[in-house]
């Protein structure tokens, strides 16, 4: 048995078991599964893995893309660029190799949703591992952005304070939060969605549900707009080209 799974707290919400189930009987790999582990902490990850030593990759969602990183042996360039795991690669000799397939999602989900679009500026909503991977992604489009953080410290804006010229004159804006995300699905970021126009070009990365409210307030204001289902998929099949290389 070749086994496969996602860590995080909570993982209920995801649909990665879902898309890698019917990978596996699709393709006729009927010794392989995927899991979902919801890990209290990052310290039960060394559990986890003594206890499934069938265990060949592993991927890691929030809130663990970052706390992840000491546990591992090494990193690639992307993730080490980036300063975020999101996929785990367990070798034969027990090392574990952390990849960010999350940046090829994000150039598979902006070309998608830009169409060769260049926005003068974005809007980053969150400065967790995804918004590291995002903030990566718009440095290789050299697109300017900023940053909307709960904490002062660690972003440009807070929700508090965010000014409502920035959300007008930022034609492209990106929730990398969990906001919103099932089954919370009433809750969406405190941004001043009127600034929004038909020019704005607006990315949920979350994908359950389908239309988050955030991606509903912003389509009311005629913008251009995705949810996170080209990325999940993109990043999803980067991870299995991992785990087989």
């Amino acid at each position: 048995m070749r086994s496969f799974g996602l860590i995080g707290r909570p993982v209920r919400h995801s649909a990665s078991a879902e898309y890698f189930n019917r990978k596996f009987r699709e393709e006729g790999l009927y010794d392989h599964e995927y899991t979902l582990y919801e890990l209290e902490g990052i310290e039960d990850l060394p559990r986890l893995l003594e206890e499934h030593p069938s265990l060949c990759g592993l991927n890691v969602t929030i809130p663990y893309k970052c706390e992840v990183i000491p546990y591992l042996d090494s990193l690639s360039y992307d993730a080490e660029v980036i300063g975020a795991v999101n996929c785990i690669r367990r070798h034969a000799d027990g090392r574990l190799v952390g990849h960010n397939t999350d940046i090829i999602g994000l150039r598979a989900t902006l070309n998608d949703l830009l169409e060769g679009t260049q926005p003068e500026q974005a809007l980053i909503l969150g400065t967790g591992g995804a918004s590291q991977a995002v903030q990566y992604a718009l440095a290789e489009r050299e697109i300017p952005f900023g940053i909307v953080s709960r904490d002062a410290c660690r972003g440009n804006y807070t929700y508090d304070n965010l000014p409502c010229e920035v959300v007008e004159q930022s034609k492209l804006v990106i929730n990398a939060t969990p906001v919103g995300t099932f089954p919370d699905v009433e809750e969406a970021p405190r941004i001043p969605y009127a600034f929004l126009t038909p020019e704005h070009y607006v990315l949920d990365l979350v994908y359950n549900p389908e239309v988050t409210q955030f991606l509903d307030f912003a389509m009311q204001r005629g913008a251009h707009v995705r949810n996170g289902r080209v990325m999940l998929e993109a990043q999803a099949e980067a991870s299995w080209r991992i785990w087989n290389e």
